[in-house]
C-alpha cells in the first residue's frame, strides 16, 4: 500500500470547543479521510469500531473523564477505545481522549494537584527515541495544555514517553499502535483564547494570566506546526500500515 493510499479515521468529538482542528487539518492534508463523530450533539458512539474505518481518536472535553452522568456517551465510548486497543488498532486519545484510554484500559484517572493550562514542553523519556509518534519530537518541545485532571495510574503494560515537571504521565503508548495523550497537539492560539474565555474564573483562581497565556501560543505557533505536522504524519502512516496488514 502507497504512502498516499487514503484511510479512514472515526474521530469522535466529546466537545463542541474541541474539534480535530490543526490534527484533523493535517491528516486531510495527508489523505486522510477523517469522520467526525460528534458525541457531544447526540451522534451516536459505538462500542466496536466499524469495520469501514482504519483508526479511532477520541478528543479532549470540558468533562472528566468518569461523569457518565454528564456525558452519558462516555460508557460506549471507554468500550470502544478497550476493544479498539485489545485488537491491536490505531488509536490516539488526545487530554480527555487519553484519559479515557486509561480508565478504558484498567488504568486510573484522578483530579490532579496542579492544573496545566497553556503552553509546556515535554521532557521525552528514552523510551520516546524508537516510538513512532514521539520519536519525530525534538526534546522540550512545546505544546499547548488545558487539564485538571491527570492519568495517575497508567494501565498494565503502558509505555511511558513523556513528562512535565507538574504531570509525570504526559504519554505513554500500549501495545504498538495505541498512545494516550495528556496534551492537546491540535489547538492553535485561537482555540486556546476561546477555552479561557468560555469560562474565565477557574483560569484566574489558579493564578494563570490570559493575556500571557495567548501572547505565548501566537509567538510560538510557527514552533509549534513545525514539531506537530510531522507527529500527525506518523500517526496517518501507523493507520496506513495497519490497514495494509
Amino acid at each position: 500500500m502507497s504512502a498516499e493510499t487514503r484511510v479512514r479515521l472515526l474521530v469522535v468529538r466529546n466537545d463542541r470547543t474541541d474539534p480535530p482542528a490543526l490534527l484533523g487539518a493535517w491528516w486531510t492534508e495527508d489523505g486522510v479521510e477523517v469522520v467526525e463523530l460528534k458525541a457531544d450533539e447526540g451522534e451516536q458512539v459505538p462500542e466496536t469500531l466499524p469495520d469501514d474505518v482504519d483508526g479511532l481518536v477520541v478528543l479532549g472535553g470540558a468533562m472528566a473523564a468518569w461523569e457518565d452522568d454528564v456525558a452519558p456517551w462516555l460508557p460506549a465510548e471507554r468500550a470502544l477505545v478497550a476493544g479498539a486497543v485489545a485488537a491491536g488498532r490505531p488509536v490516539l486519545g488526545v487530554c480527555l481522549g487519553g484519559q479515557v484510554m486509561t480508565l478504558a484500559c484498567g488504568g486510573e484517572v484522578t483530579r490532579a494537584e496542579t492544573a496545566e493550562i497553556g503552553l509546556t514542553e515535554l521532557t521525552l523519556l528514552p523510551e520516546a527515541e524508537q516510538d513512532r509518534l514521539l520519536g519525530v519530537l525534538p526534546d522540550g518541545v512545546p505544546v499547548g495544555q488545558y487539564h485538571v485532571d491527570t492519568m495517575a495510574v497508567l494501565p498494565e503494560g503502558a509505555v511511558l514517553l513523556a513528562s512535565t515537571p507538574h504531570c509525570a504521565h504526559q504519554a505513554y503508548r500500549l501495545g504498538d499502535r495505541a498512545w494516550a495523550l495528556q496534551f492537546h497537539p491540535e489547538i492553535d492560539a485561537d482555540i486556546m483564547a476561546s477555552w479561557i474565555d468560555d469560562d474565565p474564573g477557574p483560569v484566574a483562581a489558579r493564578g494563570f494570566d490570559r493575556a500571557e497565556i495567548v501572547a505565548e501560543f501566537r509567538s510560538r505557533e510557527g514552533e509549534l506546526v513545525e514539531a506537530w505536522r510531522p507527529f500527525a504524519r506518523a500517526f496517518a502512516d501507523v493507520v496506513r500500515d495497519a490497514a495494509a496488514r
